[in-house]
């Protein structure tokens, strides 16, 4: 499988890609790391996104997360091993990810429990990274960017 362009060598891309990945750098620390990195597989799974699950699993292997952890990203409702809080984060990432597939978009319940856990910044910061992960998805899916050469630490 080949990419449709080289988005990564493009010059209008690459402009475009440095203001996204402003806006996530001003994200760094406002959130637990492992979360961040959950809330990024999640989303990158259910948008097919190959390249962005391939990255993020190794980069949260490389950070110290646990493989059993990794390999139940997908099925977290019926998992033991994450916290009550990664678990909201985790429930809001999928209905941000999935607003199509719901009329109601983001329900009052899974807000109301994201809010137990975390305080208004951090809030922020997870809508901004589900509807930032969400960006990159769309543009790895689109131009079928292939997934498994990502190396740990090759974007920065």
């Amino acid at each position: 499988m080949d990419a449709r362009i080289n988005y990564f060598g493009n010059a209008l891309a690459g402009k475009v890609m440095r203001h996204f990945n402003s806006a996530a750098a001003a994200l760094a620390g406002a959130l637990p790391a492992a979360t961040e990195e959950l809330v990024k597989i999640r989303a990158s799974q259910i948008n097919g996104c190959g390249f962005c699950t391939d990255m993020h699993t190794k980069e949260a292997a490389a950070a110290g997360e646990t493989q059993l952890r990794l390999n139940l990203v997908a099925a977290w409702r019926e998992a033991t091993v994450f916290t009550d809080a990664e678990r909201a984060a985790l429930e809001l990432a999928e209905q941000g990810t999935r607003l199509a597939d719901s009329s109601t978009g983001v329900t009052d319940e899974a807000w109301a429990n994201a809010a137990k856990f975390y305080d208004e910044d951090q809030l922020a910061a997870l809508i901004s990274l589900i509807a930032l992960i969400n960006a990159y998805n769309r543009i790895n899916v689109i131009n079928r960017q292939p997934a498994g050469d990502y190396q740990v630490g090759m974007f920065g």
